[in-house]
This record gives C-alpha cells, structure tokens and sequence, in this order.
C-alpha cells in the first residue's frame, strides 16, 4: 500500500510552499476515502495506516502533466486529490500545485506515478 503525491516543478514553490501543498494532497485524498462510503478504499486505508503509510513525493512539469496524472488516477477507480491554491502567498488563486494518488496497492498507484521522477 502507498500514497503517491506528485507536485508541480514549474511553478518553482519554495521548500515550505511544496511541503504545505503536498500535505494538503496527502490530506484531502484520505478525506476522500472517509467521505466515498467506498468499502475497497476504505480496506485500502486501512491497511495502508496499518503498514506505516508509506508515501513517494514525485513531480511533474506543467499543469497539463498534473491534470493526466489525476484524471488517469480516477479513471482507474483510485481515490486521488487535486488541490488548487488559495493564492494566499506566493501563487494566483486557484493555481493546480499537487495531486494524490491513494492510498491503495502499490501495484495500481505505480501503473499512474510508476515513470515520474522524484520531487
């Protein structure tokens, strides 16, 4: 079981700026599974609290990249977070900064994340 974040490297956020919006990635999608009532996601969420929560932050280029990642991740039936800015500090509201993808097996997490790169 794992949690993929993946983060936008184009817009340059500073270290305390990708740390917060990979929080709230990490955050919202788990919300997502408590909120779905989906008993799969819920068993994900489970085992995956239960094995250490492992997490992978990744990156991606552009919007368009961020926006493939999350609508495959759907598609797929896995829960999965896009989080736009506030545009309380450094970007414009509304500006795409992170997606995440699970928890859930690793197996289907990697089929969406397995090529990223590394944040």
């Amino acid at each position: 079981m794992k949690q993929a974040i993946v983060l936008r490297r184009d817009l340059q956020m500073g270290k305390g700026k990708a740390a917060a919006q990979a929080a709230h990635a990490a955050c919202e999608a788990v919300l997502s599974i408590i909120r779905s009532n989906n008993s799969e996601w819920s068993r994900w969420l489970d085992s995956w609290l239960s094995q250490g929560q492992k997490k992978v932050v990744l990156r991606v280029e552009s919007e368009g990249e961020l926006n493939r990642v999350y609508e495959e991740a759907r598609a797929a039936g896995l829960p999965a977070s896009m989080i736009e800015d506030a545009g309380l500090t450094q970007l414009p509201p509304g500006t795409k900064t992170a997606v995440a993808v699970g928890p859930a097996p690793a197996e289907l997490v990697d089929k969406i994340t397995g090529k990223l790169k590394l944040y």
